[in-house]
């Protein structure tokens, strides 16, 4: 009897090897599903694992997903490729287990690699999130692959079993990126969550080992005792070596690798670092010592914008340690000082740590600084303090045309905006930031180093900003009375060197390209 092309069904040829068997449905769906969530948990969490390092920039962001891609890539090929030539069933169990060791090992992988490559270097940033990403993930990559091919035994469901399992791998990635970034990083520090994730790749992998072993009797699968003794002792190392490996953070909140120092040289000093750069400095005993520069700057400028001691309506987008917050409420007692600040871990922090107590006239909100700057009153605020960072970058949307129209809406009309912006040598940002606020504001001035306007140094700037006349005259006496040298350019002398830099927009501002060095 004849029979059509559909009634063909795949057998092996008379001496050929039979193929191993299929898993159950539910078991294929469940390590497709595991593995290729755990890919994302993984490329989630090693954000956190390297900002403390080199910080949390497009650049890293970039690099991350790209070595996670890399990893998926060369993963699913060499998994595919080792399938056809081994019974995938003696294969799932090691790589689940390898993987889980791998994944415990990225901890002191990446903070003993990450002291060594400090910084933004193009270099640094490839190499730490490479050791960080590439040998687990891709590990965890060639899970899928193997699945598929016990699966294929009939192939006129190729394409119903392939579709299905890759759709599995999706969603599985969806679930662990949405639950990563919601749920477990608001929950657990990144240490909990990468050893927790390694703990259930392990076990899966111990258990998968155990059924499949009981699934193909006394003469199946069962791995020589050298690769179970090398797999435990792999085991035991990677634990070792995550519980001596340095952790560079006291705190670990939902934004930042957070620490606070006593300074050596004054016991009411302290010092908070986030992600292993210093962002604040408070005196407990004495709120109106402002040890670093720029912070003299903003407050010669809240010294000089209204007369001596009265009150201001202060709005402050970033809080950090609080410092310019408390030094106004020192200075010009009953001052209404409102701060926006991303991260409520930070804020919880300030309070153990740092002095901070909040009430009617210090108040934290915690948010994103764009959206909660829509919130507020037009024409209700005096002074108004820009000095949000992500790591030592200004965050895009808070340097744009746009935010800085709604800072102008929120200011009073003889109010002053006072942004603090870091950069380095060829300064573009700076120009192309001081130009954005010149498009909004009749009248900009700017205070930094002469070596960082002269494009000899990195360093911080401090733009000051109004619709009104600015008080520049009284601000170079004040600024020749500070420690370290800084210059006014007025407004004539920022138009000239501004030149034609750009204006950034919601559309356009790449911040992180205009502060790579050329």
């Amino acid at each position: 009897m004849s029979s059509t092309s559909s009634d063909v069904i795949a057998e092996p040829a008379a001496g050929a090897p039979v193929p191993p068997r299929a898993l159950p449905n539910g078991l294929a769906a469940f390590l497709v599903f595991l593995s290729s969530g755990a890919v994302l948990v993984l490329e989630t969490v090693s954000l956190r694992l390297v900002g403390p390092y080199v910080g949390v920039t497009l650049q890293v962001t970039s690099s991350v997903i790209g070595m996670a891609l890399a990893a998926i890539a060369y993963g699913a090929w060499f998994g595919g490729w080792l399938a056809d030539r081994r019974d995938p069933r003696t294969l799932l169990a090691p790589a689940l287990v390898l993987a889980g060791i791998a994944t415990a090992v990225t901890l002191p992988i990446v903070r003993y690699a990450g002291e060594a490559l400090r910084g933004g270097a193009a270099s640094a940033v490839l190499l730490l999130t490479a050791l960080t990403v590439l040998l687990p993930a891709a590990l965890l990559a060639g899970i899928t692959p193997l699945v598929v091919k016990l699966q294929l035994a009939d192939l006129r469901r190729t394409g119903q079993v392939v579709g299905k399992l890759s759709g599995i791998g999706t969603l599985g990635g969806i679930t662990a990126t949405l639950g990563t970034g919601f749920v477990l990083v608001a929950t657990l520090s990144s240490t909990v969550i990468v050893l927790g994730l390694a703990a259930v790749l392990g076990v899966t992998g111990l258990a998968l080992g155990f059924w499949l072993r009981r699934q193909a009797g006394p003469s199946g699968l069962s791995a020589p005792g050298r690769v179970k003794a090398a797999l435990a002792l792999l085991g035991l190392a990677a634990a070792g070596l995550t519980a001596a490996a340095p952790n560079p953070c006291d705190v670990e909140t939902a934004y930042h690798c957070a620490r606070v120092e006593v300074d050596p040289s004054w016991p009411q000093g302290r010092t908070l670092y986030l992600n292993s750069a210093e962002h604040s400095y408070v005196d407990l005993g004495e709120p109106t010592h402002l040890k670093y520069a720029y912070t003299q700057w903003i407050g010669l400028v809240a010294d000089v914008a209204r007369p001596a001691k009265q009150p201001m309506d202060a709005l402050h987008l970033g809080g950090g340690g609080f410092t310019v917050p408390h030094y106004l409420a020192a200075t010009r007692p009953g001052t209404d000082n409102l701060v926006f600040e991303l991260d409520g871990g930070l804020v919880e922090l300030d309070r153990r740590e740092l002095g901070l107590r909040t009430g009617p006239q210090m108040r934290a909100e915690v948010g994103d600084a764009r959206v909660l700057l829509r919130g507020e009153p037009t024409d209700s605020r005096d002074f108004i303090v820009g000095d949000a960072f992500g790591h030592l970058v200004v965050p895009w949307h808070l340097a744009t045309r746009e935010m800085a129209a709604d800072i102008r809406r929120v200011l009073r009309p003889d109010g002053i905006y006072v942004q603090n912006v870091i950069d380095y040598p060829p300064g573009r940002f700076i120009r192309a930031e001081l130009a954005t606020v010149k498009a909004e504001f009749a009248h900009v001035a700017l205070i930094a180093p002469p070596g960082a306007i002269d494009g000899q140094q990195g360093a911080n700037f401090v733009i000051v900003a109004s619709d009104a006349p600015l008080p520049l005259a009284a601000i170079p006496p004040g600024l020749k009375l500070l420690p370290e040298r800084a210059e006014l350019m007025d407004e004539a002398a920022v138009t000239g060197w501004v030149g034609d830099a750009m204006v950034l927009t919601d559309d356009y501002a790449p911040v992180d390209q205009l502060l790579a060095t050329a």
